[in-house]
């Protein structure tokens, strides 16, 4: 069995790990590479976290707590508003690392902190006179919508103003000449992504509106 290296915490791996996935990305970001960083035995990582999952799980928990201590959010808010703030925060959050939407997606919380949010988010939606599903199926659409956004935002932008090679709108507006339409469609596919991201928020907040007729 592998020892536990003296001094070495959860919140110290994780820590290395979120600053480590910056610089290799989620592919390089292997348990072995986080304990070099350390200086420790791979093994002795295994004290904390059984495998990459649950590194990842816990990861996308800090990430969110990141999240929250960053995001201010006024007592009262409607859902407009919170879907709105909570969801600019989420896509910040996201932002600050190479691949943080991968980690993000479909990992597991490691604690409760998330249901303060979750709660208030929900009453907000129940108090403006929508039943429990509709309220579920309106905040999930709105994070999908953000994380799906994001994932494709940092699959041309790993980190901002990091741009991978062969988005470039001018030259594939050229290659696709035959194809007016969406030749031009590249110009706000592959950039502009914060005008992007607002308007198609303001999209799926509308048809929330629209769908489940409330104000």
């Amino acid at each position: 069995m592998a020892r536990r290296s003296p001094g070495l915490d959860k919140k110290q791996v994780v820590d290395t790990a979120l600053r480590l996935l910056n610089e290799v990305g989620l592919e390089g970001l292997t348990l072995r590479a986080i304990a070099k960083e350390l200086e420790v035995q791979a093994p002795a990582l295994y004290w904390h976290f059984q495998g990459k999952q649950e590194l990842l799980d816990e990861m996308a928990t800090e990430m969110y707590r990141r999240m929250v201590a960053d995001t201010d959010l006024a007592a009262g808010a409607t859902w407009q508003e919170r879907l709105t703030v909570g969801n600019r925060g989420l896509r910040r959050a996201l932002l600050g690392y190479r691949d943080g939407a991968k980690v993000f997606s479909g990992s597991r919380f490691t604690g409760t902190e998330h249901a303060v949010q979750m709660e208030a988010s929900l009453r907000s939606f129940v108090e403006a006179g929508l039943t429990l599903p509709q309220a579920v199926r309106a905040t999930s659409t709105a994070y999908l919508f953000t994380l799906g956004f994001v994932t494709e935002e940092q699959g041309v932008e790993p980190l901002p103003g990091d741009r991978r090679e062969g988005y470039d709108v001018d030259e594939r507006a050229t290659r696709m000449a035959d194809f007016p339409l969406a030749a031009a469609a590249g110009a706000d596919l592959f950039q502009n992504y914060d005008d992007g991201f607002e308007e198609g928020l303001a999209l799926v907040i509308a048809g929330i509106e629209a769908r489940y007729r409330v104000g």
